[in-house]
């Protein structure tokens, strides 16, 4: 039987310094490579948080904005607290809010209008 790694999206982007201000300054991803066919070509990039890698493209047709991710992380409120104390120009997010289905959540849209939901798991019932 064949099995599967990790999936990897592929975001929409349209503005490379809104993409790194956002997903590197704010949210404090790594960049993997980036990647361009010509200097005057759209950029494709890829960067990475723990476990988390995430590309995002330039290039029309590669992805459509409003996309929504789920990203695990241990500690949601703790995280919440960090991007606060950033004080990001574009994005405040505030306290994570407990799902029915006990998870812990926080969703932050990036400056492309996809959606990114962190989240810490409730306990198993």
């Amino acid at each position: 039987m064949t099995t599967f790694g990790p999936a990897t999206p592929i975001l929409r982007s349209f503005d490379e310094a809104a993409a790194r201000a956002f997903y590197v300054d704010f949210l404090g991803f790594s960049i993997e490579f980036e990647h361009r066919f010509a200097p005057d070509l759209p950029l494709y990039m890829a960067i990475r948080l723990g476990d988390c890698a995430i590309h995002l493209s330039e290039h029309h047709g590669d992805a459509s904005p409003g996309a929504r991710l789920r990203v695990q992380t241990a500690d949601v409120t703790a995280l919440a607290a960090d991007l606060a104390a950033k004080r990001y120009k574009h994005a405040r997010p505030g306290a994570p809010e407990a799902q029915p289905w006990g998870d812990l959540e926080l969703t932050i849209s990036d400056p492309f209008g996809n959606r990114l939901t962190f989240f810490t798991p409730g306990p198993v019932t």
